[in-house]
């Protein structure tokens, strides 16, 4: 099997009622296609990044009740888990893919972390296409274009202040779009996305440090 893009039916999946429905849905219809997707990106990213990258496709083990409203993979160079670091992701709601580099709220040190994003202000804005997204939360659908400074400013400030403030910046694509019906195009859109994002990524890796 090869990833031969995302079809209305793959969205369609977020809009079935109960838990156990829908996760089979996205079971069966999206994760196949996340492993696919995996196979044309991780050499790709780890070549990027330099480090060895694992594939985490999101379980939902600890939901009981409300079926999820999104569903992702991500790449992070730590085979036990993505959540305490910086990563990648690539994902679905019922309207659009996202593309991410994500920073979010379990991650240790995020003070520091976003301290030194908002030193680096300048530098990171020049890089990022204002056409591209930022969020403060991974689980909302709600993400605004880097228009100036001062949008990706307000966004680093609340990363670094509020407990549950969180730094994604990346891409989103509308379920319409016709390169998500096209396997080969969406793989070159993630690859182009990763590398755009690159310098954020590595200048976080030497905060770490």
């Amino acid at each position: 099997m090869s990833f031969n893009g995302f079809t209305l039916s793959d969205f369609d999946a977020f809009q079935i009622e109960g838990l156990e429905s829908r996760m089979e849905a996205i079971q069966e219809r999206i994760q196949p296609k996340f492993i696919e997707i995996s196979k044309g990106v991780q050499s790709e990213l780890e070549i990027l990044t330099g480090n060895e990258m694992h594939l985490h496709i999101a379980k939902h083990a600890r939901r009981t009740k409300n079926p999820p409203v999104d569903t992702w993979m991500a790449f992070s160079d730590s085979k036990r888990g993505y959540k305490m670091l910086p990563h990648f992701q690539i994902g679905l709601f019922d309207d659009h893919v996202f593309i991410w580099l994500a920073y979010i709220y379990e991650l240790p040190g995020k003070q520091e972390m976003a301290t030194m994003f908002l030193d680096h202000l300048n530098e990171i804005h020049k890089r990022i296409p204002s056409s591209y997204m930022i969020s403060t939360d991974h689980t909302k659908k709600g993400a605004s274009e880097i228009v100036k400074d001062a949008d990706l400013e307000k966004v680093l400030t609340r990363f670094r202040d509020v407990k549950k403030g969180e730094f994604l910046v990346g891409r989103h694509i509308s379920s319409d779009d016709p390169i998500l019906k096209d396997g080969d195009k969406f793989i070159a859109a993630v690859k182009e996305t990763f590398e755009t994002v690159m310098p954020i990524y590595k200048l976080s890796l030497e905060e770490s440090k």
